[in-house]
């Protein structure tokens, strides 16, 4: 006996001689925890979702407070007839705008309609300039009066933003805060869905429609769809316990590795609301991974139990094929089968399972927040597997009095000595010529994979909300949005920072702002681009009668001074000094390769556009002339454009730190199993043979996103540590059980063929399980579960197929010549 042998059952002696003891503390924990997964909380956030470091991020934060945040919502109400200008409409959009006012959190001084004093119109007379509120405050509804209103807004320049651009609707704008400034607590996104659908519930009629986009509204739908998560959890799990029953033929068989494996998930969630984290609505299918690499690992157990009683350890098939007779083999008791079992799966099963952990850990390294509470999530509920299905349920199968037993041991001894097409196929890919076409087709697909993998996106591949089901209300609303008003929420700012007093005191920066803004508005995938610059040439060309040829900007600094003075900090244009200026760019769509053009335009416009190439058209006294005579050096401190501000600012960044992290996070997760491998089995050829079908699945599954059109981001990377964590699992089970064999003496061939009666069986129906129980996600009302579950799937069933198809052909051509062990 091996000495690991050795001290894996002295450990099985030392635990399975205190079984009371231990299925005791379970109980206690389980119902403790049981307590505080009731108290866990649904926690969404709009900061948690940010990248923090990346340097767009500091951008955000230094202006959040002057220029507002990512984290708008948009109600907008249309007239189902196309004309707004009615006495009903104006009263419900007016009460709407009232109720959007006084939705906690919302920051009130952002809220923006044609019914707040913060939106108003100017309009060229003879003296000069008119202004006022949109909506005037002797308001009542008459024809003179909507005609009025009518003049007001295209005054006001909001048609298109605040008003439809054919009048058939109006949209109230306002920014949330983090934390609820009436309570100091982090603010409920799922309270302010809830109160938001209320407004539309109430006011939403056979003539007006309402229709509410933002990200709290796209935590609110999540929410309401992850519900139903729920129901797809009752199903898979009643899946699961159909065929785990038809697999064992026995009820405690079933019943047990289910139970563990919904212990695991218990004291899961428990630990997540003792360590004071919630779950986001984004994480809520980890229980459920959780759940399935438990119910994987059960499989192994039951499997190898069942084999150590009835068999003494062995397949019947091996039995057979050895000559054996049925007769001279005893059964082990169920106490005898377990600790055997526990010793034999120890190794394996732990090796497996903390590369799981340690695959979910490495996501730890992209520093956002939801993906790092993601990464702990998970990483708890996989190492609470290694106590539940590795040490519970061995003890509690030890337990365990199968009835008929004989019965059982007679019929699969029979039905061994049948031949089986199906196993004697699969085992057919340890002759030489066939594993030499496997491993030959292996590197065709992964050169497919590699290939197709590279057309996979960062971030959104699609319009809309992704998340979300392509007919949801919430995307069905943001394609109305888009299609009645040139600005949406998709907005990405530039902040233009410079000395102070620069928009009045300088004309180049001034222009070189102009210049910059021209440049990104012929950007393709950019809507509308405004910014101080565009504003201050159309109010100079008001003060000069509206003559287009004025729509210049003035290199007097006086009358810039006047062209500005009645342009407020409210407006978002400019901050109190006007020492920073934003850039708006209001995007088409948010998807990734939009997002790529336009940062890497703004990227090449900063190198470009600086402000000594327009000292020539710089006055006397100008500021940045002054700095310039000051320092040899190019002023590039003078003019600065920073990214970025705005939804699709937060979304370059996530996009950008995902990317930078793909491939070190696949980088450590593929070092650990290879560590953790090679100090297991000590086989540089073995564990390659565990290691190089992993790879080739992880780049099928990139292709199959290419294929689909699933972006790599915050809600689908994840899906990559998972695959490979449950691949190395079955590697792990049939490479371990092979390697036992062939130390025994048999041929790869015969060892081989006993792992897939052995291991292999179990393998299989854990993959096809599992990929059924995911398959229901399709169903789901939330569009990236159902893509979850078409990744998940493949990814069951494709691990499945690379270890038990390419792992037996590359330990033919590997281990032949590498492994001191017997094989021909």
């Amino acid at each position: 006996m091996s000495e690991a042998n050795s001290l894996t059952r002295r450990v099985a002696d030392a635990v399975f001689r205190v079984r009371p003891l231990v299925l005791l503390v379970f109980l206690l924990g389980t119902v403790a925890m049981a307590f505080y997964a009731t108290q866990l909380r649904v926690d969404a956030g709009f900061m948690k979702q940010l990248p923090l470091e990346h340097d767009f991020m500091q951008t955000f934060l230094d202006y959040e407070r002057e220029f507002g945040g990512a984290n708008r919502i948009m109600v907008a109400v249309m007239a189902r007839d196309g004309e707004m200008f009615t006495p009903e409409f104006f009263e419900d959009f007016e009460e709407v705008t009232n109720r959007v006012f006084f939705v906690p959190g919302v920051d009130r001084a952002s809220v923006r309609s044609i019914f707040t004093p913060n939106v108003r119109f100017v309009e060229i007379v003879e003296d000069g300039f008119a202004g006022g509120n949109v909506i005037p405050a002797d308001f009542s509804p008459s024809p003179e009066m909507f005609e009025r209103v009518r003049s007001n807004i295209v005054s006001s320049g909001e048609v298109g933003r605040l008003v439809s651009e054919d009048f058939s609707g109006a949209m109230v704008w306002a920014n949330l805060l983090e934390r609820d400034p009436s309570t100091g607590e982090t603010l409920d996104y799922q309270d302010v869905a809830s109160r938001l659908e209320a407004i539309r519930a109430e006011f939403e009629n056979e003539d007006h429609s309402v229709h509410i986009i933002g990200f709290a509204k796209i935590v609110g739908d999540i929410a309401d769809g992850a519900r139903g998560v729920v129901a797809y959890f009752g199903v898979a799990f009643l899946i699961t316990a159909l065929l785990l029953y038809w697999y064992s033929g026995s009820i405690w068989l079933t019943v047990l590795p289910l139970a563990c494996s919904t212990v695991a998930v218990i004291w899961q969630l428990g630990a997540l609301s003792l360590l004071g984290f919630g779950i986001d609505p984004m994480n809520i299918l980890t229980p459920f991974l959780v759940f399935a690499i438990g119910v994987s690992h059960g499989v192994q157990m039951i499997s190898g139990w069942s084999a150590e009683k009835m068999f003494g350890g062995h397949s019947a098939a091996g039995l057979v094929q050895s000559g054996i007779p049925l007769d001279d083999v005893r059964p082990a008791s169920s106490l005898e089968a377990s600790k055997a079992t526990f010793a034999r799966l120890l190794a394996p099963g732990s090796i497996a399972l903390i590369s799981d952990t340690i695959g979910f850990l490495t996501i730890l390294l992209i520093n956002i927040r939801i993906i790092q509470e993601l990464a702990i999530t998970a990483s708890i509920g996989v190492a609470i597997i290694i106590f539940t299905n590795l040490l519970l349920l061995p003890i509690l199968l030890s337990y365990v009095r199968l009835r008929r037993e004989d019965r059982r041991r007679r019929n699969e001894y029979e039905a061994a000595q049948k031949p089986s097409i199906i196993w004697n196929t699969i085992a057919s890919f340890t002759r030489p010529r066939v594993a030499l076409v496997a491993i030959i087709a292996g590197v065709g697909l992964f050169s497919f994979g590699w290939i197709k993998s590279q057309d996979m996106q960062i971030g959104d591949s699609q319009p809309g909300v992704p998340e979300l089901r392509e007919d949801a209300r919430y995307n069905q609303d943001a394609r109305l949005i888009a299609d009645k008003f040139s600005l949406g929420t998709d907005l990405i700012s530039v902040i233009a920072e410079t000395v102070p007093e620069a928009c009045t005191e300088s004309y180049a920066v001034m222009e070189a702002i102009d210049r910059f803004s021209w440049q990104m508005y012929n950007v393709e995938g950019v809507q509308q681009v405004i910014s101080l610059p565009m504003v201050a040439k159309v109010v100079n060309a008001g003060w000069n009668e509206g003559n287009l040829r004025w729509k210049v900007l003035p290199r007097n600094n006086f009358i810039m001074r006047q062209n500005l003075q009645d342009i407020d900090t409210d407006s978002g244009l400019l901050n109190r000094d006007c020492s920073a200026i934003p850039i708006m760019m209001y995007t088409s769509d948010h998807r990734a390769e939009t997002i790529i053009r336009v940062v890497n335009r703004v990227r090449e416009l900063r190198e470009e556009i600086y402000v000594e190439d327009l000292l020539d058209f710089t006055g006397p006294g100008d500021v940045v002339e002054g700095l310039l005579e000051q320092d040899d050096e190019p002023c590039e401190e003078c003019l600065k454009f920073r990214l970025a501000t705005g939804n699709v600012g937060v979304m370059a960044a996530t996009n950008e730190v995902v990317e930078n992290a793909q491939t070190p996070m696949l980088l450590y997760v593929y070092s650990a199993i290879i560590i953790l491998c090679l100090l297991t089995f000590r086989s540089v050829m073995g564990t390659l043979c565990i290691v190089l079908p992993l790879v080739l699945v992880s780049y099928l599954a990139y292709s199959l996103m290419a294929f689909m059109g699933i972006g790599l981001k915050v809600n689908t990377l994840p899906v990559v540590a998972l695959g490979v964590g449950i691949g190395v699992d079955y590697g792990i089970y049939i490479f371990s059980r092979m390697r036992s064999f062939l130390r025994e003496g048999l041929t790869l061939d015969e060892a081989y063929m006993r792992t897939l009666r052995l291991t292999g069986k179990a393998v299989f129906f854990t993959a096809m399980t599992l990929a059924v129980g995911v398959g229901t996600w399709l169903f789901s009302d939330l569009q990236f579960q159902a893509d979850m579950g078409v990744l998940l799937a493949f990814m069951f069933i494709f691990n499945m197929i690379g270890a038990m198809l390419l792992l037996p052909a590359l330990s033919r051509v590997l281990l032949a010549w590498k492994e001191p062990v017997k094989v021909r």
